[in-house]
């Protein structure tokens, strides 16, 4: 596999990964680690068999990093998400009651994901957030498709019951 092809899928999957890093990092400064995945992608490129997606293999680079970045840094917190969440989303057509409102429930919501224990957060990442299939987040996590579909119902329940969904989706 050539350079030429992680450059391409940095072009397609590079906020994929931003919003993944964003999202598990609870930081919205993670450009530095976007490049650390694109250059492992590149170092472990023969580890790349194609079984998975691009986007998938380069979530499960992303995740590994995550994982090691937050045991040598012991931070999360979900809040300065909001900042990230309002910057890529910007919305002109809204009140500013309606943008208040709107960022108040985020806050909530990134509250209550935060209090669930990590298994839960990450694949109401994957799942709710990043709309990835069940297939794609077990390949990423390194589960069955079936402890994945578990998972993310314990988790939505888990997320109701703290009040941060009503209807059962993110």
């Amino acid at each position: 596999m050539d350079e030429d092809l992680i450059a391409r899928w940095f072009d397609l999957y590079a906020d994929d990964v931003y919003r993944f890093l964003a999202f598990r990092l609870g930081s919205p400064d993670v450009e530095d680690l976007v490049q650390d995945v694109f250059i492992k992608a590149i170092d472990h490129s023969h580890s790349f068999k194609g079984d998975a997606s691009p986007k998938t293999w380069l979530l499960t680079i992303a995740r590994n990093l995550a994982v090691d970045y937050t045991r040598k840094n012991k931070v999360r917190d979900w809040r300065r998400l909001l900042q990230y969440e309002e910057y890529q989303n910007p919305k002109v057509d809204q009140s500013p009651e309606e943008i208040y409102e709107q960022k108040e429930a985020s806050s909530l919501l990134y509250q209550f994901i935060s209090e669930l224990k990590p298994n839960y957060q990450e694949v109401l990442l994957l799942r709710g957030i990043e709309e990835m299939s069940v297939r794609e987040v077990a390949e990423v996590l390194g589960w069955s498709e079936s402890k994945v579909s578990v998972t993310y119902h314990r988790a939505v329940k888990a997320l109701q019951r703290k009040g941060g969904i009503e209807d059962g989706s993110i």
